[in-house]
């Protein structure tokens, strides 16, 4: 898309026009849609980081490499200088910003998000009072049009009313910056060092004028710190972000501030905000602004790299990715590049215009995270609050692990397309855990164990890997690891710290667990019993079969025995109408009063949705329901209203969800049912309506990946079958033709003549040139590659994939 120039001349409004121009040609030579034997060669320019920035999606639109440190977006405003439009920093119809920040998180939720740290914003116009002062940011912050917007993977542009402009690209720990002012206008940058999203304990700035150098730190964390449910547990410190930041210019002007105090011509300040929000923290902070003549030159070049163990740290990494001369333009493109080749992985032919912009848009999202954390010499902080070297064998030390969400799709599609990344994330997290007295935490922000969410993703995160062929991490330490937090009580357990979104505990009440075969109600010191078993039961199922991929007998027996502990929290007399799980008290009563719709006993979901949830053995949950086919009954109650109309856009507490994770593997459980026509019915639905392009493309909270990753398995008509597994169920293909290209071992081609809208139905499936009447693929298409060519049809086939001998098992 050619936008219109910047309001500011100079460089950054001449590249925006030269960069335009160089989208139009890559994307006039890419391949035709619909083309049998032709592929997504750029994909890149499918790719459009705006999805996801309204209605919930929490996404950035930033520059951000694949799995970048530096995510460099900006923070948008409605009037609170303690707040942001969104979590993470960008609402779409928020038109309003006080800074571009350095770091950002993928659609996290936990409003303001995560991160968003030194803002740092191109003012015009006299800095004559502490912008910390400016709680409303009536003063240092800018009104936009996205008509003078761009966003493309790696690179970030933005024209401001005030009639500053800035252009950024980045690399993975580093960026440069083309600031652009209106001539004979004072020009200024405020570097707002303790502003991050959530606050901070502490932050520093300084200016050196001889070198044209600004440095500093932020010392933060308080990711959920803010909800109501637990988040004052979080409202602490748990890395420190520092920065260091080069200018092809002098500066005519510094100065510094902290609270309500100015200081011109200062070039050191300190002070942070604190972690509450609203007037218990308005006005309190501290930062520091250079500024330039813009008389003869109103461009300015900035150079800038970040670490999370020091200054130094920093430095070298930008001496280390960028060279001294190097442009935006130049940056931009090597970072596109890189992109390129991340989402090539996977090249998809025919389809429509927006339906490979939705898909790239996704593999884009997906492939954020994990992030770097380590530095070029392969430094990191610890969760011990040290610095720590990677180990032996280990090329990257990588965070931001949203386990609750994850572990459904993201881990599966990491694991995938990029084994290596996928390895080393897990050796990440086991050594986080070696620095965290054996504790694997849930949900993991830089260094920060933050307890969020529910269950024990990490063993099914790693089971997972494991099945489908990581090696590169020590697995074996890993395994006994997370066997011992599964079966050794902590004092951890007990507590009620954080409870009930974010509770110390990672297996909590784990005695009383071992004991019950559930977690109790009334003192599980978790989110919800019911739920907490649930997620319990499918880590337990994962580490059963990663017990029995290493030959370990004895804790294969145990897991799975462990793994059918879901059956004591089902109630088959719940209702009337059929049974339901529910939660229930240490001494065995059912937890009333009870409703399908209530989310008593559950994390973010109710009953309706968490009856779902036993992907490890939808065939024991068929039989406690009553058979297959009154199990599929009820599942069409679950996607339709009574009328037989669809449900799944959420919004209705006995209905699927979109939005959210504990239910989104329910429309491939009708695979396992024998009616898989239904899994290729209500996938291509949400496909078709849930999700699109645009700002609100996204159904919710992207978490870290996970609904963008939902989007990419279900339009290759594929998905993961439980956590631990390989096993692939088949659904149908949004596209006649895809390659799954991996490096190191074989491809998956994926065909199916003939896909379009009126198609949605599979009547055959060969697999590696062999017909099958199956709805699934073994774990050698996924470890070793392979071919599945469908046959489709505009009307279901009831009878392909249906005999009970052949279903998912």
């Amino acid at each position: 898309m050619l936008l219109r120039p910047l309001h500011s001349p100079g460089r950054a409004g001449a590249r925006a026009a030269a960069v335009g121009l160089a989208t139009a040609i890559a994307a006039a030579l890419l391949a035709p849609a619909g083309a049998a034997a032709s592929t997504v060669e750029h994909p890149t320019a499918y790719v459009d980081p705006m999805i996801g920035t309204t209605k919930g999606g929490n996404t950035y639109p930033g520059a951000v490499a694949p799995y970048g440190m530096i995510a460099w977006s900006p923070t948008s405003t409605t009037g609170d200088q303690t707040n942001t439009a969104a979590a993470n920093g960008y609402e779409y119809n928020a038109t309003r910003m006080r800074g571009l920040s350095l770091t950002h998180v993928n659609g996290a939720g936990c409003a303001p998000g995560a991160a968003g740290d030194v803002p740092i914003m191109p003012f015009v116009g006299d800095v004559s009072s502490s912008p910390s002062a400016d709680t409303k940011d009536a003063v240092y912050a800018a009104d936009f049009q996205h008509r003078n917007e761009s966003a493309t993977p790696g690179r970030y542009r933005v024209g401001l009313d005030s009639g500053a402009s800035a252009d950024l690209a980045v690399g993975e720990r580093s960026g440069v910056a083309d600031f652009a002012f209106p001539r004979d206008r004072p020009a200024n940058l405020l570097f707002r060092v303790s502003n991050s999203l959530n606050g901070s304990e502490d932050a520093h700035i300084d200016i050196d004028t001889a070198h044209r150098k600004v440095t500093g730190w932020v010392l933060t964390g308080a990711f959920c710190g803010r909800r109501a449910n637990g988040g004052s547990n979080n409202r602490k410190s748990y890395y420190k972000l520092y920065f260091s930041a080069s200018f092809d210019r002098a500066f005519s002007s510094t100065g510094t501030w902290k609270d309500s105090t100015l200081s011109p011509g200062s070039v050191s300040g300190s002070g942070g905000e604190g972690y509450a929000t609203g007037a218990d923290r308005a006005g309190r902070g501290s930062g520091g602004w250079v500024g330039f003549d813009s008389s003869s030159d109103n461009d300015v070049r900035m150079r800038l790299g970040i670490s999370y163990v020091s200054v130094a740290g920093a430095e070298t990494n930008l001496r280390k990715e960028i060279a001294p001369r190097a442009s935006v333009a130049d940056i931009a493109g090597v970072t596109s590049r890189s992109w390129d080749r991340e989402l090539r992985s996977i090249r998809v032919g025919g389809g429509s215009t927006a339906q490979r912009t939705t898909f790239y848009t996704a593999l884009y999202r997906s492939l954020m995270q994990p992030n770097l954390i380590s530095d070029t010499d392969g430094r990191y902080p610890g969760m011990d609050g040290a610095a720590h070297r990677i180990e032996r064998g280990q090329q990257a030390q990588y965070s931001n692990f949203s386990g609750w969400d994850q572990y459904r799709a993201q881990i599966q599609l990491l694991a995938v397309l990029k084994p290596e990344v996928a390895g080393d994330f897990a050796q990440s997290l086991y050594n986080f855990s070696r620095q965290n007295g054996g504790i694997w935490d849930r949900w993991v922000h830089i260094s920060g164990a933050t307890h969020v969410m529910t269950g024990d993703p990490t063993a099914a995160t790693l089971a997972t890997f494991y099945a489908m062929g990581v090696r590169n991490f020590d697995y074996r330490g890993a395994f006994g690891s997370l066997v011992r937090q599964a079966t050794v009580p902590t004092p951890d357990d007990l507590s009620d710290a954080g409870c009930p979104g974010q509770c110390t505990g990672q297996r909590p009440n784990l005695a009383q667990y071992l004991t019950s075969h559930y977690a109790p109600q009334d003192v599980c010191h978790c989110w919800g019993g019911a739920a907490e078993t649930l997620e319990d039961a499918v880590a337990d199922s994962a580490l059963a079969k990663w017990a029995g991929l290493l030959g370990r007998a004895d804790e294969a027996a145990e897991f799975t025995e462990r793994a059918g502990w879901w059956r004591n929290v089902y109630d088959p007399g719940a209702t009337a109408d059929g049974g339901y799980i529910q939660a229930r008290n240490a001494d065995g009563s059912w937890v009333t009063p009870f409703a399908p719709g209530s989310d008593l006993g559950f994390a973010q979901g109710t009953s309706a949705t968490y009856t779902w949830m036993v992907p490890q053995d939808v065939q024991g949950l068929a039989d406690a329901m009553g058979g297959r086919a009154v199990a599929a009954q009820r599942l069409d109650g679950f996607f339709h209203t009574a009328d037989g109309s669809w449900s799944v856009k959420g919004g209705d507490a006995l209905r699927y969800d979109p939005t959210n994770e504990p239910g989104i593997h329910a429309p491939w459980l009708y695979n396992a049912l024998g009616q898989p026509w239904k899994t290729q019915d209500t996938v291509r639905e949400i496909l078709d309506t849930v999700y699109g392009t645009g700002p609100a493309g996204l159904p919710g909270n992207d978490d870290l990946g996970t609904m963008s990753a939902w989007y990419v398995f279900a339009a290759l008509g594929l998905y993961p079958q439980t956590p631990g597994s390989a096993t692939m169920l088949l659904g149908t293909p949004l596209f006649p033709d895809a390659v799954i290209s991996r490096a190191g071992r074989g491809d998956v081609t994926i065909t199916a003549p003939g896909a379009d809208s009126a198609h949605r139905y599979v009547s055959g499936v060969s697999v590696n040139g062999l017909s099958s009447d199956r709805s699934w693929a073994g774990s050698r298409l996924v470890t070793s590659g392979g071919r599945l060519d469908y046959r489709l049809t505009d009307r279901p086939d009831t009878s392909w994939a249906t005999a009970p001998g052949s279903l998912p098992r």
